[in-house]
Order: C-alpha cells, then structure tokens, then sequence
C-alpha cells in the first residue's frame, strides 16, 4: 500500500528544488499533489513536474500562487477542496534568499524575503488550518502541516541576514502551532535541511561553498533532494501520528558535530 494513498497535498515551490522532489515523491506514494508557484518551468530545467506526475500515473494540477498574497493562498486551498474535497497535507517549502549580510540588505530586500519565507508560511498555516477544521479525523488527526526550515535557522548563515532569520521563525512558528492546534487533531512538523545539491544555478553551488560543506558534512556525500523527501513523507504518513513540533535535521550529521 503506498504511504499516501488518498491523501491530498498541497506543496508550494513545487516547481523547482526540494518542492519538486517532494511533490513526485508524494504522487509517486498515491497522493493528488497540488503544484503551488510562481512559475511552472523547473529553474533547474526539464519537465514541468505537473507532467512527471501525469505521465507516473498521479493525480494533482498547477496553481499559480505568490504565498505573500492571502488571497492567492486562499484561492489555492479552495480550488485544492473543490477538485479532490478535502486537503490532508500542507508542505511550506516555497522561499528566496538575498545572500547579503546586516549592512548591504536593503529594505526592499529584508520585506521581500520575509513578506515570502515567514508572512508567507503563516499564511498558508492559517489557511490550512482553517480547513482542516472542518474535517472529521482520519486515525485522529485532521490534517498535517510540514515546514520546510533550515538548518540555518538553528545556526546563523553566513552572509545572509534575512534568510536565517525567516528561518528561526519558521522553527519557532511550527512549535507554536503544534502546540496550539495538537487538541484539535493538527500536527505541525519541520524539516531543516543540511547541505542539498539540487541543481539550481547561483550561490549555492559555488566550489569553494560546496568544498566548506563537503568537509563539513560528517556523511560521505553530501545531501540530495530525495533525502528530503523521504523525510517529507514519513512526516506526512500516518507512521508519524505522534510527532508533531520537532524540526527534523536532514543534514548528514552537520549538526551533531
């Protein structure tokens, strides 16, 4: 039996990266995946992944979302309930990043990222919440929320102020709602990952950066997309009816040493 079959998802920058891994992973695994993102073209090219699930078999469409926008967000869980009737899993994965420091990030910039990685994430939460208020448990739980964090919001990231910072909140806004809303049958994890070579072009594959988490990294190799996605769909099975509030290190060992 897949671990998801017939539970309906919601994952936001579906398109590219992490999202995309845990969306076809989700289908892959019998869930309708709805695809939430600004764009549908993978950054890191190939196949839209709405296409990689259809052509798999799975069941999920494409809904073009900016998560700083309630409305957007709202639109995207209304049309999630009225196309599959019911929403089980929020992933909260969609962010961007400045790379600068205290000094060089400009307001623009600071509002931009947090407007996305934190006002973003609480709107889709609440959004998912309310929905799953409406809904009869399934083997106790209403529904399940995944954040994507960062192990760079546990230890700062050098160089990009904005960025670690929306990622403290995530960890801390994934404890809040786990233990506002665990009465209610909600439950409310995080994944932080470590070093993942994803493929996208810019910053994070820089040889000497990718050299410093190498030998940082205490595994033999460094994370991949599909680390992730396990984790995402562990989280999101019925396996993990118990756990609710942890941020889950993805990291290869980072953390421990």
């Amino acid at each position: 039996m897949p671990m998801l079959n017939e539970k309906v998802a919601i994952v936001s920058g579906a398109s590219s990266g992490l999202g995309r891994a845990i969306a076809l992973r989700y289908a892959a695994e019998g869930a309708a995946v709805v695809l939430a993102d600004i764009t549908e073209m993978p950054v890191e090219g190939g196949e839209p992944t709405l296409s990689l699930i259809r052509a798999g078999g799975g069941k999920g469409f494409f809904v073009k979302t900016d998560i700083s926008l309630w409305a957007e967000v709202d639109r995207l869980v209304v049309d999630t309930v009225t196309e599959f009737g019911r929403l089980d899993i929020l992933v909260n994965n969609a962010a961007i990043y400045t790379s600068t420091n205290l000094l060089e990030t400009t307001a623009q910039q600071w509002e931009r990222v947090i407007a996305v990685n934190v006002t973003g994430f609480f709107h889709c939460c609440k959004r998912a919440v309310q929905q799953f208020l409406t809904q009869e448990p399934v083997l106790e739980t209403r529904g399940r929320i995944i954040n994507i964090s960062s192990q760079h919001g546990m230890v700062a990231c050098p160089g990009d102020f904005p960025y670690g910072v929306s990622k403290g909140a995530i960890v801390q806004m994934t404890r809040q709602i786990a233990v506002d809303h665990a009465h209610s049958g909600i439950v409310c994890n995080a994944i932080a990952p470590g070093k993942i070579i994803t493929g996208k072009p810019g910053v994070a594959n820089d040889p000497d950066a990718l050299d410093y988490s190498r030998r940082r990294t205490p595994w033999p190799r460094l994370g991949e997309p599909r680390d992730v996605a396990d984790a995402a769909v562990f989280l999101a099975s019925d396996m993990a009816s118990y756990i609710t509030g942890v941020n889950l290190m993805v990291d290869g060992g980072w953390m421990a040493g």
